[in-house]
């Protein structure tokens, strides 16, 4: 079995300019990766459910509320463990595997259980449900289906347009009230979901929320200064605050311009190459769910230390200390993924995926 990953970035070595060597995501990684997901995405318990009841008739299992987006342990998991076995079913070359993923996916999001989850989502009291962290993800879902070139994905992509349709407008309704950022490292962050909406929006063309992405961004973030990332990690992180903002920025400012914000907001940032100036997270529980999350910090981060390097000028001497930082980290929380304990194992390898197939960092 062979994958078709083009560009990946696996090894994450640094070479004398500063350019970052890729490799191929290897058999075993991806296998380990899309069985993760096939384990979760119809599991329906263990099941931590975010939901509001507005009468007895609510009370009723997650997979009877949100028959799409039920396994995983939660709703967003559950959403970007569909997003893994779209992106992964699409890039192998041996068909054997790729159809059972399509069939997990195609077997969830049908037209019936898309309409339960769009009545779920305008029941009173439900505005904010998974915002911003799993409408981000619902929409990168989306725009892996609109690049999908299987007919079983295309018509998923057909069913899940009603719930896309919502959660657009609820960002495009949420976005001019919102009066300040949200700098946490966990689901409420907003500097991480507005790369993923951002990168959604310009892939399929939706050039409004692009544009009310960028505003608000550069509303926000633009006069920041002095990031204190020798406060991070809180101890149950899985986002940087810092780096996500980082992230963020340079994906809607010009390579000079981020060179410039990037010099106020880290101006510590090494120029010699080293790796230590960002200590790598330790997981010292495993089987506990918010400790464990300190396993996908190190993933983000690598890939969003890849991200802002990739938004310098290539002779940016910071780009060195970057991609090297990105390496340890990678190491730690690719080491991480194995489904020992389903804390980590039921969204862990939608991160790795991320890393590994270069998510974020060009169109694909």
């Amino acid at each position: 079995m062979r994958f078709r990953f083009g560009l990946i970035a696996a090894a994450l070595a640094l070479h004398g300019t500063g350019a970052l060597s890729v490799a191929a995501l290897d058999d075993e990684q991806a296998l380990r990766f899309a069985h993760l997901a096939l384990d979760c995405v119809h599991r329906p318990y263990p099941n931590k459910i975010a939901h509001v009841l507005n009468t007895d008739d609510d009370a009723r299992t997650p997979r009877e509320l949100t028959p799409a987006f039920y396994g995983c342990f939660d709703w967003h998991s559950a959403v970007h463990g569909h997003w893994l076995l779209v992106r992964l079913a699409e890039r192998l070359e041996d068909d054997t595997l790729g159809s059972a993923l399509r069939e997990a996916v195609i077997r969830n999001i049908t037209e019936d259980h898309i309409t339960a989850e769009a009545d779920y989502f305008n029941a009173p009291g439900r505005v904010a449900f998974e915002r911003p962290y799993g409408l981000a993800w619902l929409l990168q879902l989306a725009a892996e289906l609109d690049s999908a070139g299987h007919a079983d994905l295309k018509n998923a992509r057909v069913a899940l347009a009603p719930l896309e349709k919502i959660v657009v407008d609820r960002f495009v309704n949420w976005l001019p009230k919102l009066s300040h950022p949200i700098r946490t490292g966990e689901h409420s962050q907003t500097a991480f979901a507005f790369g993923l909406v951002l990168d959604y929006a310009r892939q399929v063309g939706r050039t409004d929320l692009a544009a009310l992405i960028e505003d608000r961004a550069l509303t926000f973030y633009g006069d920041d200064i002095a990031c204190p990332l020798g406060y991070e990690p809180s101890g149950q992180d899985f986002l940087s605050p810092c780096l996500a903002e980082a992230d963020l920025m340079r994906r809607v400012m010009t390579s000079s311009a981020f060179s410039r914000w990037l010099s106020a907001f880290l101006p510590t940032l090494p120029e010699d190459g080293s790796a230590t100036w960002l200590d790598v997270a330790v997981v010292t529980d495993k089987s506990d769910g918010k400790l464990a999350h300190l396993d996908g910090l190190n993933l983000s981060r690598a890939w969003m230390l890849r991200g802002i390097a990739s938004g310098l000028p290539g002779d940016d001497p910071r780009r060195a200390a970057l991609l090297s930082a990105a390496r340890l980290h990678a190491t730690s929380g690719l080491a991480a993924v194995t489904g020992e304990d389903y804390a980590g194992g039921h969204w862990l390898a939608s991160f790795a995926t991320y890393l590994m197939t270069d998510r974020g960092l060009s169109p694909d």
